[in-house]
Parts: structure tokens; sequence; C-alpha cells
């Protein structure tokens, strides 16, 4: 497994943006399809973004895409999540995922295998 640690959450107002980091340990985190997630206080854990392990392809949730861009730069074992126009309902904590899936389209809990601890994201209206 790798370990993974997200930074970047904070405050801020409806139209801002924000851009999160997710930094990987270990040797192997280009052999990992990459992933956000984000859960509300008594929502689910829901897909927001992935990318494939070269970072050439991407998969989006509709309430994210045009808004949302996923990245990663695997020198330095480190995915990225930019955050545009945010708005309140995208007021959740943020996580990173690593998986071992097929493909880069993977958009299920159960599809990763290794989990950050999340990071606060708060858009005030």
């Amino acid at each position: 497994q790798v370990q993974l640690v997200e930074s970047g959450g904070g405050l801020v107002q409806a139209g801002g943006s924000l851009n999160l980091s997710c930094a990987a340990s270990g040797r192997t985190f280009s052999t990992y399809v990459m992933g956000w997630f984000r859960q509300a206080p008594g929502e689910e854990r829901e897909f927001v973004a992935s990318v494939s392990r070269s970072g050439g392809s991407t998969f989006y949730s509709t309430s994210v895409r045009g808004r949302f861009t996923i990245s990663r730069d695997n020198a330095k074992n480190t995915v990225y999540l930019q955050m545009n126009t945010l708005k309140p309902e995208d007021t959740a904590v943020y996580y990173c995922a690593a998986s071992k899936a097929v493909t880069y389209i993977a958009s299920t809990t159960r599809a990763y295998d290794s989990w950050g601890q999340g990071t606060q994201v708060t858009v005030s209206s």
C-alpha cells in the first residue's frame, strides 16, 4: 500500500479557487490510478475525479466537470485537484485515494486500496 497525505484545504468564498495536493510515499506511485473523493456531513463519500497512471486521461463526476481539474506529477509522487468556481455545495472533507484498478475510470470507493486522512474544504456563500 501507499501512504497518502492531503493538504491545501481551507475556507474560501463562493466563486473562489483552491488547489489540493496529495503526497504519496514509496516508489510505486506511478503504478496507481489516483482519485479524489469528498464527504459532506451526514452524506456518503462520493467520487470527484480520477487520473490514469500516466496522467494522460482523466474522469470527473458531473457535479465538478468543467470546474475541477485533476493532475499528477509522478516525479514528485503527487496528485493535485485544482478547484475553480467553488460553490457552497462543494463543502466537504476531500480525500485522495490510490487504486490498482485496470481502468482510470474508477469511481467507486471499493476500487481504491489506500486513502489519505482528508482535508477540509469550506465554501461560504
